[in-house]
């Protein structure tokens, strides 16, 4: 059985994180990626040190996140023979991923604009951290101040009268990638029917706002962000602490019909029939959320988080640990849905995440990255150039080989 994107070919001029992603998880469903660097490489090599992990060329999981699945090429775009590579490249691809600054592309001559008449039939996918117009478009950006910060996850997800969160690296660009992967897919899907490419562009700021919707949405409205935890207009959709010093996190929107058995299961039942706080609306009316985020505080403190998990989960009440990453190399359910797969590495085996969609019809593979321009002179045959050419581009720096992390 074929892969989905299997005969697609997708040159991948990215760093960091978000675009180089989208460009993975195509060759998780099967696309050939090439991964073009320039000569100082993707600073995303060297990442390990920011996220706490070893970066070497044969354990770099930092980078494979973004970068597993591909091939590795090192051009010098500022060459003309290097710039020349690139073009044969993208003569026969399909898809050109990219996060370079519009400005910078511009520059090179590999803008879209510079591009869709030589290429008509090429999906042009551009990750952004402002979009295209407006005072902010050709600022730097990255995830944390485009998606988190600009795009409102800081202000709005924030325990009122607290700092905002601290996230992992990267939690926006990954979701951010997967937008991007829609995209291009759609763009496949639609050059099938046309025979004609088309440009997408997903830009961090956008989508941090696009998963924000209902605080959008709703904040016209009156519903005022960021929220204090004590002050939830359903006190039963919260997150609690347990004995054991571990949050959980409790779902029962229905909090009138809840109400009772929810007293009953924390051992409350003196407040069972309590008609000061078993309407929503009326406990709303009255300002009186606090009170009852404090009586299941003081409830639930009194339990371990695995005790009052099963007291929840046994009586149909939607409830969950809120997960650390060690709890969740331990999760049978992670195991049994392929949400996790083990790398070898030379430490031992490594967890790291998959893509989140399943297809029925293959289990996907995971080859892990190479060291930079590992494939330089092997793509460079397959475009046709001889081993005369080859040597000559080497030599003068136009391109680079196979080159070691220091």
């Amino acid at each position: 059985m074929m892969k989905p994107l299997e005969g697609i070919k997708v040159v991948d001029l990215t760093t960091f994180l978000a675009a180089p992603t989208a460009a993975r998880v195509l060759g998780e469903w099967g696309a050939e990626v090439i991964k073009v660097e320039s000569p100082s490489g993707d600073p995303g090599r060297t990442q390990g040190a920011v996220f706490g992990m070893p970066y070497e060329d044969d354990e770099n999981l930092g980078f494979d996140m973004s970068n597993m699945n591909k091939r590795f090429v090192t051009l010098n775009l500022k060459d003309p023979k290097g710039l020349e590579v690139l073009h044969r490249l993208l003569a026969d691809a399909d898809v050109f991923v990219t996060n370079i600054r519009t400005k910078s592309l511009v520059k090179l001559g590999i803008d879209y604009d510079s591009l869709k008449e030589k290429y008509p039939k090429l999906v042009f996918a551009h990750c952004l951290g402002y979009g295209e117009k407006g005072p902010e478009k050709d600022t730097a950006g990255f995830d944390v101040t485009c998606y988190m910060a600009r795009g409102g996850v800081f202000g709005t997800t924030v325990n009122k009268g607290d700092a905002p969160m601290i996230p992992t690296n990267g939690f926006g660009d990954f979701q951010v990638s997967m937008c991007m992967a829609s995209g291009i897919c759609a763009a496949l899907y639609n050059r099938s029917r046309t025979g004609l490419g088309d440009k997408i562009t997903v830009s961090l700021h956008h989508a941090a706002v696009f998963m924000l919707s209902t605080g959008v949405v709703s904040a016209q409205y009156g519903n005022k962000y960021p929220k204090s935890r004590k002050e939830v207009i359903c006190p039963t959709n919260n997150v609690f602490r347990t004995k054991d010093e571990k949050w959980i996190a409790l779902c029962a929107p229905q909090y009138d019909r809840d109400y009772d058995k929810i007293m009953t299961l924390v051992g409350r039942p003196d407040l069972v029939g309590n008609e000061k706080y078993n309407n929503c609306d009326r406990m709303n009316a009255l300002g009186l959320n606090s009170e009852v985020v404090t009586i299941l505080d003081e409830a639930i403190k009194k339990f371990t988080r695995a005790e009052i998990l099963k007291i929840f989960k046994d009586n149909d009440l939607p409830c969950e640990a809120c997960y650390e990453p060690l709890d969740m190399y331990e999760d049978e359910q992670v195991w049994a849905n392929g949400i996790m797969t083990k790398l070898d590495c030379p430490s031992g085996k490594r967890n790291i995440a998959t893509n989140p969609v399943k297809f029925q019809s293959f289990e996907p593979t995971f080859k892990v990255s190479a060291a930079q321009g590992t494939h330089t002179v092997e793509v460079m045959r397959e475009l046709g150039y001889d081993e005369a050419a080859i040597k000559d581009y080497l030599d003068s720096g136009a391109v680079v080989g196979k080159k070691a992390l220091k």
